[in-house]
């Protein structure tokens, strides 16, 4: 089996996130610049998540080119994933209307930690039907992105009972991180054509 339907149905669900995201916007009830003003927590939430799940669509795109054969841990591990990332639509919402509030930020932050880790988990899974290619194992183990992405997500949580604005340095830290797709990916999967 290829990666296709599970990719496709992924792109499905990350869609549906992105529209669940902005169908929580109401208009607002005043007709001035001030009633979109008011609304700024929520566009800036927007934005964030926004931005996340749009480097997790492009990475998970990435990601799943390395599949070698699917299988039923696979599938599961990449459901563990939309998972927790279905649930940034209703931290988003709460971060937003409780204008980053120490609980729903910290809420946040897990939420994204816990996606990170799952994501984690399914790459590891890939790269483990590579074990037999040296140097494609060797050049995706070296995975600092996803060693200090979870570290980050964790400060962003504590942080968020000291100020929310020392948390979205740290989620805004992760984004820039991640901004460019894993080009790890890429040269692995490169050397690997060139070798075969």
């Amino acid at each position: 089996m290829k990666a296709n339907r599970m990719e496709a149905f992924s792109d499905g669900v990350l869609a549906i996130i992105i529209t669940i995201m902005v169908l929580e916007f109401k208009v607002p009830e005043g007709h001035d610049w001030n009633a979109l003003i008011a609304l700024g927590p929520k566009i800036l939430s927007y934005i964030f998540s926004f931005v996340y799940i749009g480097i997790y669509w492009n990475n998970h795109h990435h990601l799943l080119h390395m599949v070698r054969t699917m299988n039923g841990p696979l599938m599961w591990l990449n459901l563990l994933l939309l998972f927790w990332l279905s649930l940034i639509p209703f931290t988003t919402a709460w971060m937003g209307e409780s204008h980053f509030g120490a609980t729903p930020t910290a809420l946040y932050g897990i939420i994204l930690l816990l996606a990170a880790f799952s994501y984690w988990l399914l790459q590891r899974a890939i790269i483990n039907q590579h074990s037999s290619d040296s140097s494609f194992f060797l050049a995706m183990g070296r995975d600092w992105k996803g060693k200090v992405s979870p570290i980050l997500y964790l400060a962003a949580a504590l942080t968020a009972y000291v100020s929310p604005w020392i948390s979205g340095f740290f989620f805004v830290l992760v984004a820039v991180i991640w901004f460019m797709p894993d080009k790890r990916i890429e040269h692995a999967l490169k050397g690997h054509e060139e070798i075969l």
